[in-house]
């Protein structure tokens, strides 16, 4: 189902010229500027394939092309991310059940060499640290080349409705799918930033003296970028955590459903269970509420609420239950979620029996947090350290976001999971001191790494920035 009204978002001007799709023979409308997955659900199609040896129902979770839930057929060709490929006029689309071959009509492409893009930055990422990076090393003098995987720039910003805290240099008081038009318009009158989107980075390596990005665009076009300095802002992946039928189509991580409704104005369901009362989790029940959807509950494993008081006092006031001490035991259903049994827990993390509550829902949101999507990283041989208060494993870098190899930054969420303001003034910090280190950028630009430092550090001052500041201490090295 499609939403025609929202209270901020105006999903009717959004939506591009109406199409159509081919799902296993059936025609499914469809909207240019939309992904396959996007088309799919609003058409009410939840199963998107099976599992290769059990054949278990499979259907989306991250929407972000990060996981391997949403693989399908398309036009022939097998294990296709329909959750960031556009839909387009006559697609065929189908599921897969077992293990997905090349059908023999399908030749492979004939070799050619890459295509060969230099510039002095190569920026992976497109989010609020990718495009704040991308900004602050353009101004700086440097020519810089922007990939991000996605069909359009702006990471998690596009699906933020709430408005920002901190200061107005910040973005305080502005909505985030705002601050991804800002950003957006910023980079793109900037003729020194050359962007590339629907690119994939599938690898990345030292090659002599330069940085050596390779790119896969629209899954068809291999390209080389090459560059004397890299910020890697690739963001983060949705946790999952153990419980039975979590495998069921209509378990989502929490940006999935974001990305549904706020994106591209798609119902995610009817009636939802929310599994983490942390900031995601409680802003993700008031974008539901907004969305038209019935919130039953928040479950929270710890004994009190992790995200902001006001956030929480907002959904109690719209009538929905927090559950703390909570957990869910399994999600059931037949081919999709129709119910969820949560049970309150005891001090060593053990459900209670007869304390168990079901909840008829079609919809269950994870938001139990995020992993720094370190791939890139790792493969080109960043050093690597395990830090709990940071999301998981984070590269080891300096105060100015470099990592321990010279000319190699980080920014964002793959830094460690913070919020999209501290993602932005890391990226201005990595962005800057790129251009500081290959030499595009005047002593004058210290001043601006010091001042977003500064603000770095009034943000985190805070009682939520306490243990990311704990976390910080373990990786950052001078």
């Amino acid at each position: 189902m499609r939403l025609t009204e929202h209270p901020i978002l105006n999903f009717q001007e959004k939506r591009g010229r109406k199409i159509t799709i081919y799902f296993e023979g059936q025609p499914i409308e469809a909207y240019e500027g939309e992904t396959i997955v996007m088309a799919l659900h609003a058409a009410g199609i939840r199963v998107l394939g099976y599992s290769v040896h059990k054949h278990r129902p499979r259907g989306l979770f991250c929407a972000i092309g990060k996981c391997a839930s949403c693989l399908m057929t398309v036009n022939g060709i097998p294990n296709v991310r329909t959750c960031i490929t556009l839909v387009e006029d006559g697609m065929k689309i189908e599921r897969q059940k077992d293990k997905p071959k090349l059908p023999p009509t399908v030749k492979p492409p004939k070799f050619k060499e890459a295509k060969k893009v230099s510039g002095d930055i190569v920026i992976i990422g497109g989010g609020p640290a990718g495009l704040m990076a991308a900004i602050n090393a353009a101004d700086a003098g440097a020519k810089v080349i922007l990939l991000d995987e996605n069909p359009m720039l702006g990471g998690q910003l596009v699906k933020q409705t709430h408005k920002f805290f901190g200061k107005r240099e910040q973005f305080a008081g502005v909505r985030g799918v705002k601050i991804a038009e800002i950003l957006e318009e910023e980079v793109r009158k900037r003729e020194n930033i050359e962007i590339f989107l629907e690119t994939s980075a599938i690898m990345l390596l030292q090659d002599g003296d330069e940085k050596l990005v390779v790119g896969v665009r629209k899954n068809k076009e291999l390209i080389e970028f090459r560059g004397k300095a890299v910020i890697v802002a690739t963001g983060a992946m949705e946790k999952m955590i153990p419980f039975e039928g979590n495998d069921l189509p209509g378990v989502y991580g929490a940006g999935a459903i974001q990305t549904l409704m706020n994106t591209y104005g798609v119902k995610p369901g009817d009636r939802v269970l929310i599994v983490g009362a942390g900031n995601v989790g409680l802003i993700l029940a008031y974008q539901l509420i907004q969305a038209g959807v019935d919130v039953k509950a928040i479950v929270e494993a710890m004994p009190k609420i992790g995200g902001y008081f006001v956030h929480a006092a907002k959904i109690r006031r719209l009538g929905v239950p927090i559950l703390t001490r909570h957990t869910i035991l399994r999600a059931e259903g037949k081919e999709k979620v129709e119910r969820a049994v949560v049970a309150q827990i005891d001090e060593k993390w053990r459900s209670i029996p007869g304390t168990e509550k079901v909840f008829d829902v079609d919809v269950i949101a994870l938001a139990v947090g995020l992993r720094p999507s370190i791939e890139l990283l790792h493969q080109v041989g960043c050093q690597i350290k395990y830090v709990p208060e940071l999301g998981g494993h984070v590269v080891i870098r300096d105060s100015r976001m470099e990592t321990t190899i010279k000319g190699i930054f980080v920014a964002g969420d793959s830094a460690g999971i913070e919020e999209a303001t501290t993602a932005m003034l890391e990226g201005k910090i990595a962005g800057i001191a790129a251009a500081l280190e290959i030499g595009t950028a005047s002593s004058e630009w210290f001043k601006e790494i010091e001042k977003a430092q500064k603000e770095l550090d009034e943000f985190r001052a805070g009682p939520f920035g306490r243990k990311v500041l704990e976390g910080i201490k373990k990786v950052v090295v001078e």
